[in-house]
């Protein structure tokens, strides 16, 4: 599909993203750890087209024992941010889907079979958590699939357990994740280790996905740094990313 340090840098067209559509990021307002209000997400809105993105779906973490969103307050929040874009005559496509944690929660919800909030058709953002690698991977995606439902594992690449044995990253795959690679995973903003992982995924053409996991300012400001845009043009050189998401 594609590899890194072999071929000319290249930006995706009209920003510095390997991507217009983004398909992961925390910019809904006041319900997870992203935008605390609509002022915040129009800045982050704001600073993602100035970089060439011009839609996104926005991804809110549910988390059992944390972020218990569904669709009443998913939505709610997106139609808040889509009345501030109104407001400020900002033209941006934005939707809303969700962030699943695998965990008991999320567990239960296939059990009732809950619809899940899909980034696109039957597809579904998933996360590990980062504090202990998943005793039971292959439950969890039986259980995913048998619903119908295609996975998309966020950043595996920051799941510390699995850097000591990069082969880890294949067997994702094999079992059935898309695995999604965060931007600035590639810059090293979240250490050497995880900006390691990063590249050999996308060395081995693993990534199917790619995003901005914005959740702040500090985020916008690293993904803008031009020696991180360059980064990021590196080792995303020829390819255009998420291209089937566009709406």
């Amino acid at each position: 599909m594609f590899s890194i340090f072999k071929k000319k840098p290249q930006l995706s067209s009209g920003g510095v993203f390997p991507f217009s559509a983004d398909i992961h990021s925390h910019i809904l307002p006041g319900i997870d750890d992203g935008a605390p209000d609509a002022a915040a997400s129009i800045m982050l809105i704001k600073g993602m087209m100035a970089a060439g993105i011009t839609s996104a779906v926005a991804t809110p973490h549910i988390i059992g024992d944390l972020y218990r969103n569904n669709h009443e307050t998913i939505s709610k929040a997106l139609e808040i941010t889509k009345n501030a874009l109104a407001e400020n005559q900002i033209d941006f496509k934005i939707k809303a889907a969700a962030e699943y944690m695998m965990d008991d929660y999320f567990l239960e919800l296939l059990r009732t079979k809950t619809p899940l909030l899909t980034i696109k058709d039957n597809i579904v953002l998933t996360e590990f958590s980062y504090a202990e690698k998943p005793a039971n991977a292959e439950e969890i995606i039986y259980n995913i699939i048998t619903e119908g439902y295609k996975p998309v594992l966020a950043h595996p690449e920051r799941y510390g357990y699995y850097h000591n044995d990069f082969n880890k990253f294949h067997y994702l795959s094999e079992l059935g994740f898309l695995l999604q690679v965060n931007l600035l995973s590639v810059t090293g903003y979240y250490g050497k280790q995880v900006a390691k992982a990063a590249a050999y995924i996308l060395k081995h053409d693993l990534a199917s996905y790619a995003g901005t996991d914005l959740h702040h300012e500090r985020h916008l400001a690293a993904i803008n740094h031009p020696a991180n845009q360059s980064v990021i043009a590196a080792a995303f050189a020829g390819k255009n990313m998420n291209e089937e998401m566009g709406f």
